[in-house]
């Protein structure tokens, strides 16, 4: 099962497969992350909190 590389959540396979770069077979970030985000092709720190 896929992971997060950054706080190791499981994410499904149709998340890894949308979200993460060719190449690669575990996500980056995922919706778990409140610290982090995506940003183009890298990562970045949120500038907002997330209210989930």
């Amino acid at each position: 099962m896929p992971e997060c590389q950054n706080c190791g959540a499981f994410v499904t396979q149709a998340y890894a497969r949308v979200f993460t770069p060719d190449g690669m077979d575990r996500p980056r970030v995922c919706p778990h992350c409140e610290d982090l985000v995506r940003d183009g092709a890298g990562v970045r720190k949120a500038r907002s909190t997330r209210n989930n």
